[in-house]
């Protein structure tokens, strides 16, 4: 399968507007490439494993619009064929348009023939063996190195949903983890996503755990990634459902029984998880949680302290922070 690539060079202030209207023509999903920092509420919203990295702001914006080019040439825009001159005029008419109320910068459009744009595959690019402490992160289809063999190995490929242990929120649980761990702990992972935080605190030697999510694809990856890991079906549960709202939940999960309960999501999420998982820790449990971006720290470790928690640390990596408490 081919592609045609239509690519704006615009500025960032007007990345939206031409979006909104080339989707009114049929142009869909753009590809947006400019140097603008995050904010706050983008950052703690960018839960993913390779966070963009950005210079200094030049106020330039690129936006890719990708049409599937058919077998014969044509080209299908809202369900109609055209050819890439058609599509090409289309766009170049829009712009000119916008171009009478508001500065658009350069405008220039290039287009180019790409191949197939397989982006689960194309995360092989990118996507390479490493270490996290004295634990290798492995996807499949690269080799354990010889003096590896004998180390603590996670087998993940990247997905389209979740994550892989690359994100700074990750790396401090998993931190976090091992250090309270014992042969008898019991942990419950909420917001367990592709379940690695729970399969390496099995791969360090907990005896049980159990995990929740909202999106049912976490069962089908979470199986993928327990078999690839030779985890034992035994060993860790699975639940889809709002632990937060859903009595049903908090009951399959059970109360008063786990040793530590790790939640790396959102820090407004934590706030209303925190009084809630509180009854399904047992005395002493550790509670480890991590998302939260510096600006939502004492936010977090408030409603923490509300519950009656003990704050035993607070770790850092990069922009996020994750904190662990105790309860008494």
């Amino acid at each position: 399968m081919k592609w045609i690539k239509f690519k704006i060079k615009t500025l960032t202030e007007a990345e939206d507007i031409i979006i909104s209207t080339l989707y009114d023509i049929g142009l869909e999903g753009a590809q947006i490439e400019d140097k603008v920092p995050l904010s706050a509420w983008e950052k703690e919203q960018m839960f993913v494993d390779i966070p963009p990295v950005t210079g200094a702001d030049d106020g330039i914006a690129y936006l890719s619009f990708f049409v599937e080019e058919k077998e014969d040439g044509s080209l299908v825009l809202n369900g109609v064929s055209a050819g890439r001159e058609v599509i090409l005029k289309q766009i170049e008419e829009e712009l000119a348009e916008l171009r009478m109320f508001m500065d658009i910068g350069e405008g220039t459009i290039s287009v180019d023939e790409t191949e197939d744009i397989d982006w689960i595959n194309n995360w092989k690019k990118f996507f390479h063996q490493f270490y996290i402490d004295d634990l290798l992160v492995i996807p499949s289809w690269e080799e354990v190195p010889e003096d590896d063999k004998n180390k603590k190995i996670l087998h993940i490929d990247p997905g389209t949903a979740f994550g892989t242990g690359m994100h700074d929120t990750t790396q401090l649980c998993i931190r976090q983890i091992k250090k309270f761990l014992t042969p008898e702990t019991v942990l419950l992972d909420v917001g367990s996503g592709s379940g690695i935080l729970s399969i390496i605190a099995l791969m360090y030697g907990a005896k049980k755990a159990v995990g929740t999510d909202l999106d049912p694809c976490a069962i089908e990856a979470v199986r993928q990634n327990m078999e690839t890991n030779g985890i034992r079906k035994e060993d860790f549960t699975m639940m889809i459902g709002n632990i937060i709202t859903e009595k049903e939940i908090q009951d399959k999960v059970g109360y008063l029984c786990y040793d530590i309960v790790v939640a790396n999501i959102l820090a407004n999420v934590l706030v209303d998880l925190t009084p809630v998982i509180i009854e399904q820790m047992k005395p002493g449990g550790i509670y480890i949680t991590s998302g939260i971006i510096q600006e939502k720290e004492e936010t977090v470790a408030e409603a923490v302290r509300k519950v009656g928690l003990e704050i035993i640390e607070i770790t850092r990596q990069g922009e996020w922070v994750s904190i662990t408490a105790r309860k008494p």
